[in-house]
C-alpha cells in the first residue's frame, strides 16, 4: 500500500538496535551472513531547529562527521525522501559497539539502522516504506546484500539478486544457525576498507575453484544448522581470501593457524577481522593462538535481527 501526501512525524524520541554481522562465511561470497550479538544502538527526533545534529559514542567518534554527513543521518534523509518528505531538523545520537572498517558490517548496520528509523519516526511509516522496499534501499545503498540481509533479519541468512524486474530485488533464506556453534571474532587495531579488498579480486577464477566453492556453500548451509562437525570443511575457500591477503597478512596468517589446530575459521566480510566458529571446548583456544595482536571476543549469535525498542530497554 502506497500512502500519499507529506508524511507526519513523531514527536517522541526513537530508538533502534541494530546487529553487527559477519558475511561470506568462508565460501559463500556475497552470500552468506551471520548476525552476531553486538550492536549499535540508534536514537533519533525531530527539531525545530533546521538541520541535523549528530552525537557519537563509542566506536568511529573521533572520526565519522557529526552533521547531514554522517552515514546514519545520510540514508535517514534518503528514506524520509522515499516516504514523502523530510523533518524540518534532527538529532541523531548513535552508541557505536561495532567495529569501523574491520569487516563486521558496520556500513550495513548504519544504513539499516537509518533506514528502520527513518520508518519508525514517520507516522504510518511502513506503509509507505515497506519492508521488501526498505530491503532494496539498503541494498542498493549498500551495493551488495550479504551484510545488509543478516543486520535486518537476524540468525544465519542467504541473500541472491533476483531477475530483473523482480520487487524485492534480493530474494532471503533464513536460516536458524546450530546453538552448539560459538562464534569468536578476533579483530585486530587496523582497518581495510571494503573497496580496497574488492579491488584485489579478479574477473575470473578457475573453473575448479568455482566449482569447489559451490560445493562448499552448499554444505555450509547444512554445517551451519544441523551438521556442526561439518563445519570445519565447509568453511573452506578458493574464491576471494587468497587474492585479499596482501591486504591482511596477520589475518590470513591467524587463519592458517586455527585452521591447523583443527577450528572452522574464516575472514570476516572484507576483512581484517577474523571469525572462528568455536565450540565450547575450542573457544578459549582461539584467543590463545590470536595473542595480543588481536582483540579476541566471545560473541552470541543474534537472533532477531533490527528492531525498534524502547529508549529504557
Amino acid at each position: 500500500m502506497s500512502v500519499s501526501g507529506r508524511p507526519t512525524f513523531r514527536a517522541a524520541a526513537t530508538r533502534v538496535r541494530v546487529p553487527a554481522t559477519s558475511a561470506n562465511l568462508g565460501p559463500g561470497f556475497d552470500a552468506f551472513g551471520l548476525a552476531l550479538s553486538l550492536y549499535d544502538d540508534l536514537v533519533a527526533q525531530v527539531a525545530d531547529e533546521p538541520g541535523v545534529r549528530v552525537d557519537v559514542h563509542g566506536e568511529g567518534s573521533d572520526s565519522v562527521p557529526r552533521d547531514h554527513r554522517h552515514l546514519v543521518a545520510k540514508t535517514m534523509m534518503r528514506a524520509f525522501d522515499e516516504m514523502g518528505g523530510r523533518p524540518r531538523g534532527l538529532d541523531l545520537v548513535c552508541a557505536n559497539r561495532i567495529p569501523h572498517g574491520r569487516g563486521l558490517g558496520s556500513s550495513a548496520a548504519a544504513i539499516v539502522g537509518g533506514l528502520t528509523l527513518a520508518r519508525a519516526i514517520v507516522v504510518g511509516g511502513e506503509e509507505r516504506l515497506s519492508d521488501a522496499d526498505l530491503l532494496d534501499l539498503a541494498v542498493s545503498i549498500e551495493g551488495h546484500p550479504d551484510n545488509v540481509v543478516a543486520c535486518i533479519r537476524g540468525g544465519t541468512t542467504i541473500a541472491w539478486t533476483r531477475a530483473s524486474g523482480s520487487h524485492p530485488a534480493i530474494g532471503v533464506l533464513a536460516l536458524s544457525p546450530s546453538a552448539d556453534i560459538i562464534p569468536v571474532v578476533c579483530v585486530p587495531s587496523s582497518s581495510v576498507a571494503t573497496k580496497k579488498a574488492r579491488a584485489l579480486l579478479p574477473e575470473q577464477v578457475p573453473h575448479a575453484d568455482a566449482a569447489w566453492n559451490a560445493a562448499r556453500s552448499a554444505m555450509l548451509s547444512i554445517a551451519l544448522t544441523q551438521r556442526t562437525d561439518l563445519l570445519f570443511e565447509a568453511t573452506e575457500d578458493r574464491l576471494h581470501q587468497n587474492y585479499r591477503r596482501p591486504a591482511f597478512p596477520r589475518s590470513s596468517d591467524l587463519v592458517d593457524k586455527l585452521r591447523a589446530a583443527g577450528i572452522p575459521t574464516a575472514i570476516s566480510g572484507a576483512g581484517p577481522t577474523v571469525i572462528a566458529f568455536a565450540s565450547s571446548s575450542s573457544a578459549d583456544q582461539v584467543a590463545a593462538i590470536a595473542g595480543s595482536r588481536f582483540t579476541t571476543d566471545i560473541v552470541g549469535i543474534d537472533r532477531e535481527g533490527t528492531r525498534v525498542l524502547p529508549l529504557d530497554a
